[in-house]
């Protein structure tokens, strides 16, 4: 079997994008099968190289590779031959209307109550008409003509399904320019690569009744089977379609979401399963296309960061050494991490730890960050130093509590909140944590 991703590099890959990678990708490695990356850029005009590239680097980052890779733009010729064949076998005619006119007949339609389909007027020009009108300097493109009745498969996810061909328009295959449209190249595609299944998003349904249509005019001989996957909605159950650029890999990465919390999000999505941080090579023994949901699934930024939080709460420090600042350690690290939501925010902690803050003005509490001073251990410190201290401090004041707590944790790192101070004590040192506590208290 073989599967196939085929994004066009007119933009960032959107997680709609990479959930439907995903999905091939786990698809693939669980049946032993092969996975293509195809690179969709019949769009000369918006198509560019560093979306190409960036489509791999992102893919990449994901954790996703792929047995085989190609660009449309190099196969030019197969769709040439593959158009010539539907024009000998009068499947594909050419048209000269307007986008003017086309959309004056959609609006007649719509005030007769007919559907604002294609009335295949072009079919109804002759030779000579179009000989002439070319001679005139006007160039056809060119519609495919469907067949009637219906096309209709087993989806592996949304169960059956048809499409009614007489309700569309015939579709435009061939551009004026001689240029390709997507829905004709990737049909030509699949069949001369060996696809086996096609899995995208629901929003192709009607694509996919088309491009059967296009197969059998093609002599498909073989059968492609189709999982449709159900689009994506945000944390309220709006469409998340409507912006998709909030939610590319690229910001996802900019951001600092691990790739392993991303994976294992979109994974579970329409799942029956919680979502568990990991790499796609650790999700491929418990996914199953045929388990996911046929509704919406629920995309929440705030879910994943979650997942992202505790992926890295669970990281050693080798995991991660590469990554942070070179002064950072081990026991720095196992300091701050269950602390962290992003891999980044480490930096800001070691600015805490080693840098010199400006810790927060508390003149109310300068008599007891004076006391506080004043039973500071001496050096060597431990784990055991910041509960020796406050110990002896809760005696000498009276405090407990919030109260004994949050005035130091303000003078010592400048924040309310954060890593746990037994084990930040230790990295900040005396030194630092004198000139803080006398600061502190102005």
């Amino acid at each position: 079997m073989k599967v196939r991703f085929a994004p066009s590099p007119t933009g960032y890959i959107h997680v709609g994008n990479a959930r439907a990678a995903l999905a091939n990708w786990l698809f693939a490695r669980q049946k032993g099968g092969q996975f293509l990356l195809r690179l969709d850029d019949t769009d000369t005009e918006r198509s560019k190289p560093e979306y190409a590239r960036a489509i791999e680097e992102d893919l990449r980052w994901l954790g996703l590779d792929w047995d085989e890779f190609l660009r449309q733009s190099d196969r030019t010729a197969r769709y040439e031959a593959a158009a010539e064949k539907l024009k000998a076998l009068g499947r594909l005619y050419p048209c000269l209307e307007s986008e003017e006119e086309l959309e004056f007949k959609r609006e007649q339609r719509r005030r007769q109550n007919k559907p604002p389909v294609y009335d295949r007027a072009a079919l109804r020009m002759t030779p000579e008409q179009l000989a002439k009108a070319e001679a005139n300097g006007k160039r056809p493109y060119w519609r495919f003509k469907l067949s009637g009745g219906e096309a209709a498969w087993r989806d592996m996810v949304l169960g059956d399904r048809r499409v009614k061909l007489p309700a569309l328009s015939d579709p435009v295959l061939v551009r004026a320019d001689g240029t390709f449209l997507y829905t004709f190249t990737s049909v030509v595609d699949d069949l001369e690569t060996g696809i086996t299944h096609v899995i995208r998003g629901e929003d192709h349904v009607t694509n996919t009744g088309i491009q059967l249509d296009i197969m059998g005019a093609l002599g498909m001989g073989r059968e492609i089977r189709f999982a449709h996957l159900p689009l994506l909605v945000d944390a309220e159950g709006a469409p998340l379609s409507k912006r998709l650029n909030s939610v590319s890999l690229r910001q996802f990465r900019r951001d600092g979401i691990e790739p392993a919390a991303l994976a294992g999000y979109l994974a579970a999505l329409g799942a029956p399963r919680d979502p568990v941080p990991a790499m796609p090579a650790d999700l491929v023994a418990g996914w199953s296309l045929e388990g996911l949901s046929r509704s919406a699934a629920r995309f929440d930024p705030r879910q994943m960061l979650a997942l992202n939080r505790k992926y890295l709460h669970g990281l050693d420090f080798a995991a991660v050494r590469d990554r942070l600042p070179p002064e950072a350690t081990e026991a720095f690290w196992l300091a701050v991490r269950g602390n962290l939501d992003t891999l980044g925010e480490a930096k800001d902690w070691l600015d805490v730890v080693e840098g010199d803050i400006l810790p927060s003005e508390q003149p109310e509490e300068a008599d007891f960050l004076r006391a506080a001073l004043a039973c500071l251990p001496e050096e060597p410190w431990n784990g055991d130093t910041w509960s020796r201290w406050t110990a002896e401090l809760a005696g000498r004041t009276g405090r407990k509590g919030r109260l004994l707590f949050w005035p130091l944790r303000r003078a010592l790192t400048g924040e309310e909140h954060g890593p746990d101070l037994k084990a930040l004590l230790p990295l900040i040192g005396r030194e630092r944590a004198v000139q803080r506590l006398t600061a502190s208290a102005g």
